[in-house]
């Protein structure tokens, strides 16, 4: 099996990878400081919780976003088989050209999301990827990376708000009985929910339009379901879509 690894800057997301299918998989909080120690017994307890032993991986994939955890998962990848270990970044082959100033600069999770999305929904394709920043990332009809939007996520954005306000508080992201809140709690649910969906939607619009035609639209991360359902813009979730992008670079990069 292969064990795929995306580092976000607020959760790292694990799978276990059955040929195409994802068998397990686990979303962690992501704290730089833990050590290569400390990461090996999260993921071995891990996986004998799920039943699963160290010496059914084959391979690993990883992508990262947290320079101090990258070497850090590639010590504990080579320590979990023997078979390869590809962590993308520059040098590792892709299968998508990446039209952008500086190629380098893209994350290592957004090429991955954009991969699969191309190979699993077809091209043009539109990614929206709900994490620490909501990003879009754009692939050309002819599969060709053309960029995208950085944005403030959900949690950032209320977060800011939260920390910048005497009275204000944290709330539960669910919907508010209407858009109009009758109270603080629900007033910040609607600003947050709504808002953010409005965001997504408004650079959604500009996005589509600056590419003509039509262009498939696919949300993932943590927080997709959680907003989607309050989008006009964009309705297919595929929840683990970067993590079938690992495996296909894996694959690239070892056949």
């Amino acid at each position: 099996m292969l064990l795929a690894i995306d580092i976000g800057n607020t959760q790292t997301a694990v799978g276990l990878l059955s040929g195409q299918d994802v068998v397990a998989h686990w979303r962690l909080t992501t704290l730089a400081g833990r050590t290569e120690d400390e990461l090996r017994v999260y993921l071995t307890g891990l996986f004998g919780l799920e039943g699963y032993e160290l010496s059914e991986i084959s391979g690993v994939a990883v992508s990262s976003v947290v320079p101090a955890l990258t070497a850090a998962f590639r010590t504990v990848a080579h320590s979990f088989t023997a078979g390869p270990v590809v962590v993308v970044g520059p040098g590792v082959k892709t299968g998508m050209p990446i039209l952008i100033d500086n190629p380098r600069e893209v994350g290592a999770d957004r090429i991955a999301n954009a991969v699969a999305a191309r190979d699993r929904h077809g091209a043009p394709v539109v990614v929206v990827d709900f994490g620490t920043s909501t990003n879009f990332d754009v692939v050309s009809a002819d599969g060709e990376y053309l960029g995208g939007v950085i944005a403030p996520g959900l949690e950032i954005a209320t977060n800011a708000l939260i920390s910048g306000t005497a009275a204000l508080r944290r709330v539960e992201y669910v919907a508010p009985r209407s858009p109009i809140g009758k109270g603080t709690v629900e007033a910040i649910q609607s600003g947050a929910l709504y808002g953010h969906a409005g965001l997504v939607d408004g650079i959604m619009e500009r996005v589509v339009a600056e590419m003509g035609g039509d262009v498939t639209r696919v949300a993932t991360g943590g927080l997709a379901s959680t907003i989607v359902p309050h989008c006009s813009s964009v309705s297919t979730i595929d929840e683990w879509l970067t993590l079938e992008g690992l495996r296909r670079i894996y694959e690239l990069n070892t056949t």
